[in-house]
């Protein structure tokens, strides 16, 4: 080709779209190789960059800046290269991995404030007070590497008092870290293992509920509900906050979030976990979880010292309000743990019951359920012993021990599968059911219940409480609780009687009636009765036993209860029981788990279900 000669046309680059051009990046005359830019357009506020598809020499330039295009229009016309050695192949831009843009710079930077290494002071304090920070809660708690956070970016509503700046370093997060996370990964798979988890920030503004954690806490609680999410939730801090300025309201009590946290009710788990002061609106977010875990340091108070001086009721400190022992004592919560390392063990422990069976277990020489119960039936015995042979080892999880001693209530597994069991404890009124043992054992069956968990009864009570004082704590309605709500169970539940069996206790204790559940089994030293043998005697035959005094002192009379009392054991005994079908069987204490286990295995599935499947689960 000449000196003087045009290149031939080999290309025309079409506009893709309608637009104004920003500029040309060539000139006729130039030449580019294969995905050179050529000309930007605008459109709808966008830059498009309009770029060569073959290496050649620019023909025609055809448009002009601020002139307007259409889609399909020719831009520019390429012809072929006049030199030999034009890079025909497309030119593709290297990019440095390492580079950190100015904006993502900006982010990062951001973000590094709100964590703890950007605030040692406040994480030395906490840590001098035995705690730890809310992220190192939250890092324990989750699969490594699973957290995904929500809104860590945002301040405390207080623009109108504070410099922006200020609130980035002294508000992160406005005092809640949240979002989701797996936990125990490592029993189960992903889809059972997803979670939201929560934790005030004590740090920032001593944990209190600000208005933009509250949006926060609605947030994540509406995701809770929409993929129904087990919640996991840090409860520390002091209440609601006064000091947010930037709101229109008065009193903030159109807030959704206590409505959308007692929304999820019966539809997921609810586990919250307490260190140190819990006051009002964070007690009462504490208040709805299906389980409290609270470390032996906490302080829960539906008011702080503030509020209860304000309502002219004294003054307190705040470690006179509300503290472990009281609240273990009265049944708020379920679980003391040391610390807050094993507040996150046992909460992890807890969730596991209601993410499915595991497949790895251990259990006890069943023959050591032989001899749980002395052959001397007067004597007490330790029920725990029988609950821990009869669960897989290492797997029971007892609910509000502190309360409540005359029944037992726990989580425990058998062959890898998840049980409740609720069990008379022999060493509290002998096992009889007085009024918070009726709504501990109720309580724990919609537990169970509301989350397809079967129930194993372990019976061994002389029945209800009774008497004046009984009376006075309204036992009436709360034995009337145990019957409606064992009523209303879908779950399996099965009973077995270790030893005493008798009146209503008994029927309570096999969910209504010895053939209301799947089974109802008996061990040899079982024994039976319309109420206690003693007290069937004493009044069954105080004419007989008075004459007997009368004729021949108090050791006949004596004597004939003895005998009275053989009798009706003799009568009322498993042996005897199992004859006239009012069981349905005698077992070897070491067949129990094999029962129980039958009846499990012998369960219909439990139906995939969305919802819920009841209304709620009660606090207490």
């Amino acid at each position: 080709m000449s000196e003087n000669s045009s290149p031939s046309q080999i290309d025309a680059v079409l506009s893709p779209l309608q637009g104004t051009i920003v500029m040309a990046r060539v000139a006729a005359g130039d030449t580019v190789a294969a995905g050179a830019e050529l000309i930007i357009i605008e459109s709808m506020k966008m830059e498009h960059v309009v770029k060569s598809s073959a290496a050649g020499v620019v023909t025609d330039v055809l448009v002009a800046a601020g002139e307007q295009v259409t889609k399909g229009q020719t831009l520019v016309t390429l012809g072929e290269a006049a030199e030999a050695d034009v890079d025909t192949e497309v030119v593709e831009e290297e990019i440095d991995l390492d580079y950190i843009r100015p904006d993502l710079a900006e982010v990062l930077e951001r973000h590094a404030i709100g964590l703890d290494a950007a605030r040692s002071d406040a994480v030395a304090k906490v840590h001098a007070r035995g705690q730890r920070t809310a992220r190192e809660n939250l890092d324990d708690l989750v699969d490594e590497g699973s957290f995904t956070e929500y809104a860590p970016l945002v301040v405390a509503a207080q623009r109108k008092r504070r410099d922006i700046q200020e609130l980035i370093e002294r508000t992160p997060a406005d005092g809640l870290v949240g979002g989701l996370g797996h936990i125990n990964g490592h029993l189960f798979d992903e889809s059972a293992t997803r979670c939201a988890v929560l934790s005030y920030d004590y740090m920032v503004l001593a944990g209190t509920q600000g208005q933009q954690n509250h949006r926060k806490k609605d947030r994540l609680f509406e995701i809770a509900e929409e993929l129904e999410l087990p919640v996991v939730f840090f409860t520390e801090g002091g209440g609601g906050r006064p000091g947010d300025t930037d709101g229109l309201g008065i009193a903030g009590l159109d807030c959704f979030a206590f409505a959308y946290w007692g929304r999820l009710s019966g539809l997921v788990p609810l586990i919250g976990i307490n260190s140190g002061f819990c006051f009002a609106g964070n007690a009462a977010i504490l208040a709805v979880c299906d389980v409290i875990i609270a470390t032996k340091d906490s302080f829960i108070g539906m008011a702080g010292p503030a509020m209860i001086e304000g309502g002219g009721l004294g003054v307190y400190k705040p470690t006179e309000i509300g503290p472990i022992e009281v609240q273990s004592a009265n049944g708020t919560v379920d679980l003391v743990a040391d610390d807050e390392a094993h507040a996150v063990q046992l909460a992890q422990q807890y969730l596991s019951y209601f993410q499915g069976p595991i497949d790895d277990w251990e259990c006890a020489d069943q023959r050591i359920l032989r001899h749980v119960v002395p052959e001397n039936r007067l004597r007490g015995y330790e029920m725990r012993d029988a609950i821990e042979g009869i669960a897989d080892t290492d797997s029971v999880l007892e609910l509000r021990r502190g309360w409540a001693p005359g029944m037992i209530t726990a989580f425990a597994r058998i062959e890898g599968r998840p049980v409740g069991i609720i069990a008379n404890d022999n060493h509290h009124l002998s096992g009889a059911i007085d009024a918070d043992a009726a709504d501990k054992s109720s309580r724990f069956m919609q537990l169970c219940d509301g989350f397809d968990i079967p129930i194993l009864f372990l019976c061994d009570t002389p029945g209800f409480m009774v008497g004046p004082e009984s009376e006075e704590a309204g036992m009436v309605r709360h034995a009337g609780r145990l019957f409606v709500t064992a009523g209303s169970l879908s779950v399996p539940f099965f009973t077995i009687v270790t030893r005493k069996g008798y009146g209503l206790g008994a029927q309570a204790m096999a969910g209504g009636g010895f053939k209301m559940g799947v089974f109802t089994v008996s061990w040899p030293t079982g024994e039976f009765g319309g109420m206690g043998l003693e007290g069937f005697v004493k009044l069954g035959y105080k004419r007989e036993l008075d004459e007997a005094e009368a004729n021949g002192g108090i050791e006949a009379a004596t004597k004939l209860y003895d005998e009275l009392v053989d009798r009706m054991y003799e009568h009322g005994k498993a042996l005897s029981a199992a004859s006239h079908f009012e069981i349905d069987e005698v077992i070897d204490p070491a067949d129990s788990r094999k029962w129980v286990l039958s009846a499990l295995k012998a369960a219909p599935p439990v139906p995939e279900r969305r919802g819920k499947k009841r209304p709620m689960i009660d606090t207490f």
